[in-house]
């Protein structure tokens, strides 16, 4: 029996810790409680929230809708003679799936380690750390069909990975919901360290273990814990400028940080806000983090106008010292649907361009 709170208190669910509240929560432990849900007819005109762990996700507002906590759970391993094949059900730990890997000589996954969220999640943002990203490591993904109520199967190419983005964050956005992700691990692996700090923390031989070890001791030297001030880690994604326009900054900024991407250059996002001087800039119980520029906490009671208001000077400053416009990582969900910094900003955001 799936367990229906009314008026439900959000703060638990979602990692800025941040009070609010939603029109109703609902638990799914299985697909045929999604579909339960979705086909409700007393639901039927209200707009619905899938929320894993809530690790990438800024309330603006009371959801006037039905927020769907993923509890699907399970995973499989299936092998031949050059992979290892894993089925994980959406609900499942993400930091707690790539330690159990590591642990049971699978690797391929360590360079993810302690990114929040759940196996649902991962290949809407294609997450990616330290040189690897989802797609790297995906074989397919499985959704169901809001419409036909059907569970439909991706392969890795099929769902368009790209920076931070997927066809479920585009053409299947509001009609697809990820029941199972599936992962591809070679067993004639390859150590990836030649990203960050990795090489420096990684004596002799490099393990997937070492791999671990190290990008957990890099993660948690930089990012605060969101169980002791909320955040919902990187909060706004690099963006990809022309290579003129790097050469250029870089006469002015020699030590700016960008690595190539195609054609083009990826520019760390964390050494522009950083450079700028907005480190522990603040506006109400929000703020930019001390230590890690690329992070806004949650320190004193905010609210989700002081986080977004902290975000916007940030994106504002960033823009008029650089001329490059941020894009937040944090999805940001309004009482009836998604949004974003210019459109909450809206009289104030023709000043910028």
């Amino acid at each position: 029996m799936m367990h229906i709170t009314p008026q439900a208190e959000l703060s638990r669910h979602h990692t800025f810790s941040i009070k609010t509240d939603c029109d109703f929560l609902v638990e799914a432990s299985s697909v045929e409680d999604l579909i339960e849900i979705y086909s409700n007819p007393e639901w039927e005109d209200l707009p619905k929230l899938p929320l894993g762990t809530g690790s990438n996700m800024l309330f603006t507002d009371h959801f006037a809708g039905v927020a769907v906590l993923n509890r699907l759970k399970g995973k499989q391993v299936t092998e031949d003679e050059s992979f290892y094949f894993l089925e994980v059900a959406a609900g499942e730990d993400w930091p707690a799936l790539v330690q159990w890997t590591v642990e049971n000589d699978m690797p391929g996954l360590e360079n993810l380690a302690l990114i929040p969220g759940c196996a649902g999640t991962a290949p809407i943002q294609n997450i990616g750390a330290y040189g690897i990203e989802l797609k790297d490591v995906c074989d397919f993904v499985e959704y169901l069909d809001l419409q036909s109520f059907t569970v439909k199967r991706l392969t890795a190419e099929q769902c368009q990975f790209g920076y931070r983005d997927s066809i479920f964050k585009q053409q299947l956005s509001g009609k697809a919901l990820i029941t199972r992700v599936g992962f591809k691990l070679p067993k004639n692996w390859s150590p990836k360290t030649g990203y960050g700090a990795l090489q420096q923390l990684i004596e002799g031989e490099p393990t997937a273990k070492k791999i671990f070890d190290a990008v957990c001791q890099v993660r948690q030297s930089k990012l605060p814990d969101p169980r002791v001030m909320g955040n919902a880690g990187s909060f706004f994604k690099n963006p990809v400028i022309s290579s003129s326009q790097f050469d250029e900054l870089k006469l002015h900024y020699p030590s700016i940080v960008g690595y190539p991407a195609g054609d083009d250059i990826k520019v760390a996002a964390g050494w522009l806000i950083d450079n700028a001087n907005l480190k522990g800039y603040s506006h109400g119980g929000a703020r930019v983090h001390d230590r890690q520029a690329l992070v806004i906490v949650n320190f004193n009671d905010a609210t989700a106008l002081d986080v977004l208001s902290v975000a916007w000077h940030v994106k504002q400053t960033v823009w008029q010292k650089y001329q490059i416009a941020l894009e937040h990582e944090v999805r940001f969900m309004g009482r009836t649907h998604e949004t974003n910094l210019d459109a909450i900003f809206e009289g104030k955001a023709n000043e910028r361009l």
